[in-house]
């Protein structure tokens, strides 16, 4: 349900701000960040430092995997603004061709075994019941312990994000203006 006031913005500042954003960048502001300034009580500033500290925070995954594995909860959840937005930001330090192979069929991708672990948690995390079996089993495979909770902080906040983006009907942008909201992303961060 699209909401005419996260459209617009629900205050003159706001509705000011977003047409200013949208001119100068040259294309419409993502509805993610209309989101943010609607009502900051309904997504902002917790939900703003959780996701900025979770993507861009301390990390022995890179940004560009940690997108990725926001993308591929995003694909699991069937929000195709955030697998467009988050697939978007990966390839800025990776393969297209690796970002769509990953998100084809995780399990078969040729990526590292230390990934695939942390998508097969998030897997579960996302589609199933993860168990302490699943969390060893990550282990085992080679993450550490800071690794686990890292990734399963990105399963966290995705399965907020994409369920709030579905819900609100956010807009799908054109495959450029996701890429010129990447470059924005990657500079400014979510919060």
């Amino acid at each position: 349900m699209r909401l005419p006031e996260i459209e617009r913005g629900d205050t003159l500042a706001h509705r000011l701000l977003i047409r200013m954003i949208s001119r100068m960048s040259g294309y419409r502001l993502p509805d993610a960040a209309r989101v943010a300034f609607y009502d900051t009580a309904y997504a902002g500033p917790a939900l703003g430092a959780w996701t900025q500290a979770t993507m861009r925070g301390p990390s022995s995954w890179s940004v560009s995997e940690r997108e990725l594995m926001a993308a591929q909860i995003a694909s699991w959840n069937s929000c195709p603004f955030c697998v467009g937005a988050h697939g978007a930001i990966a390839v800025k330090g990776m393969d297209r061709a690796l970002v769509d192979a990953v998100l084809a069929d995780y399990r078969a991708a040729p990526i590292s075994d230390r990934l695939r672990a942390a998508l097969a948690f998030l897997d579960r995390m996302t589609n199933h019941s993860v168990t302490a079996d699943d969390a060893r089993a990550a282990l085992d495979a080679g993450l550490s312990v800071q690794d686990l909770e890292d990734a399963a902080a990105v399963g966290a906040v995705f399965a907020i994000i994409t369920r709030n983006a579905n819900a609100l009907d956010y807009e799908i942008p054109s495959a450029a203006d996701f890429d010129r909201a990447a470059d924005m992303l990657l500079k400014r961060g979510y919060g």
